[in-house]
């Protein structure tokens, strides 16, 4: 049995949708953000950054932090969408890491300055959303020629998607961007990510373009 401490952001359902696809039981503990439950002692034990999400595995006494190192020991722990070796290992990785890297933290400053705290700073609110575009192109042109990021749904896939799920909030049109929009689409047809994305409530509904 897994415990999941999660809320309902990007980084959450990755872990949520991740636990969904490998069929591994879990406990929910939903650490409430907004009331700043992230910073109860409590829960700094098992997540020393005070974020969202974090593991604890009773199979070994395991705690982790970070939405990414949870995901490849997951992988690791199902033998689940990670390649063992060889080049597809560190592609995975590689699109995994441009996720952790680019995307999420840039998307994540959109969301705060253009969403939450708009009329604040014009130029914080033009540097992201331009970044927004250079992202989403990048996507864009990867899955021009790939089914998924790397040749088949991996941790990748399962770390970028709920972040694109927020397209709203970026004021991001899918439309404009053909071969992310077929990619968003086939996933959202998983049912682990329909399960997944719910957790820990059903504040929305899933997105679509």
């Amino acid at each position: 049995m897994i415990d999941l401490y999660t809320w309902n952001t990007p980084n959450g359902r990755k872990v949520s949708i991740m636990l969904e696809e490998v069929e591994l039981p879990y406990t929910v503990f939903p650490v409430d953000l907004g009331k700043g439950e992230q910073h109860q002692a409590g829960f700094v034990k098992i997540s020393p950054n005070h974020k969202i999400p974090a593991i604890v595995d009773h199979d070994n006494g395991l705690t982790l932090m970070e939405s990414g190192a949870i995901l490849m020991y997951l992988a690791k722990k199902t033998g689940s969408f990670l390649p063992r070796s060889g080049e597809e290992y560190w592609r995975v990785l590689e699109w995994l890491m441009f996720q952790m890297g680019s995307l999420g933290p840039l998307l994540g400053q959109t969301h705060h300055f253009v969403r939450y705290n708009p009329g604040k700073s014009s130029y914080a609110e033009e540097r992201y959303l331009t970044e927004n575009r250079r992202l989403y192109s990048v996507l864009d042109k990867r899955l021009g020629d790939h089914e998924y990021l790397v040749d088949d749904y991996s941790i990748a896939d399962i770390a970028t998607w709920p972040w694109i799920a927020r397209f709203d909030y970026q004021t991001m049109d899918l439309n404009d961007y053909p071969n992310l929009k077929r990619w968003y689409l086939e996933i959202v047809k998983r049912p682990a990510v329909q399960t997944g994305y719910y957790v820990p409530a059903r504040v929305q509904e899933i997105p679509m373009p």
